[in-house]
């Protein structure tokens, strides 16, 4: 049995432990080390474990509450600290705009909520094991550098992704040009963003290759009509047609709703061998300068004809 005995530990000095009693039954120190650490570590890893548990969900619990409040028209407590550029005017969208950039963010604070949390536990653990820590931080160091060669374009569209959320560059249903497309938005994800264009075709721009954001629907607009007129046209009584028309629309619905500032006449803005264009600009809602266009448009080639006005194309098509 001597042959068997090595350097105590040091529990089995403490009277009443069971260290102790494995100790004096046994006369193994192998032994009673084994037994002390079972008595304890596991304990202690068990504690490590369940406050973990605990605290990661207090805090996923707490980020699902600064989340909530889109659903009801209020900002989340989430986004107040953060600028919002979506315009009020967008009515519904406002909400579906705010509920989706407050999930997403939120998603985002829980997932490395939950990696800081366990990767703390997990070092902890290994401690208790009794493994040194040293050699696997430097191991996942460098295995973090090599994922990080490897997956640069997907941590590119990912960071990229967190950036246009917390600045909220463009958001559902805005009008953007993202450059490889032009559409409204209809999702905004961490590393896709989906919009439609006019044709209806729906476009996955990854937002690692967006290098300009243009957005029509933030803040307001400007409706620009250029309206076309022969050589032989008196500019005075034509740009007077213009801005009695571009003023009387303005000021009765339905585009008084989308009109923010009286229609200004700019004049003459370019000169062609075969025309020359005048040009109207009118300060509306961000989003309905189109509408407004096409509106004004129709109301003008009337009022034209009405007077009198013929355009170009009538004048050159007569003389061949």
């Amino acid at each position: 049995m001597d042959t068997l005995l090595s350097e105590p530990p040091t529990c089995v000095n403490e009277l009443g432990t069971l260290c102790r009693t494995v100790f004096e039954w046994t006369h193994n120190a192998w032994l009673s080390g084994v037994v002390a650490w079972l008595a304890n570590a596991p304990l202690r890893i068990l504690v490590i474990l369940l406050i973990a548990l605990v605290v990661r969900a207090l805090l996923r619990r707490t980020i699902d509450r600064l989340a909530q409040g889109a659903s009801n028209g209020k900002t989340p407590r989430l986004l107040r600290p953060l600028k919002e550029r979506a315009p009020q005017t967008m009515g519904a969208l406002v909400s579906e705009r705010r509920q989706q950039r407050a999930q997403t963010i939120g998603s985002v604070m829980k997932s490395i909520t939950s990696f800081v949390v366990f990767g703390l536990a997990s070092m902890l653990i290994l401690g208790e094991i009794g493994i040194d820590l040293g050699p696997i931080i430097a191991s996942a160091g460098i295995v973090g550098v090599a994922i990080g060669f490897g997956a640069q374009n997907l941590v590119k569209d990912f960071l990229s992704g967190v950036f246009m959320m917390l600045e909220d560059q463009y958001g559902v249903g805005d009008i953007v040009d993202l450059g490889p497309a032009t559409g409204t938005i209809e999702s905004v994800g961490l590393r896709v963003t989906t919009l439609r264009d006019v044709n209806g075709t729906v476009w996955y721009v990854r937002n690692g290759e967006i290098n300009r954001v243009g957005n029509s629907s933030q803040g307001f607009a400007v409706a620009v009509v250029d309206t076309p007129l022969a050589y032989s046209v008196d500019i005075g009584a034509a740009t007077a047609v213009l801005g009695r028309v571009a003023l009387d629309a303005a000021t009765t619905e339905p585009l008084s709703e989308d009109v923010l500032e009286p229609p200004e006449v700019l004049g003459v803005d370019k000169v062609t061998p075969e025309n020359i264009t005048v040009r109207l600009t009118v300060k509306v809602r961000a989003g309905r300068q189109w509408a407004v266009q096409r509106a004004l448009r129709a109301r003008i080639i009337v009022a034209l004809e009405e007077a009198g006005i013929e355009p170009p194309l009538a004048r050159y098509g007569g003389q061949q």
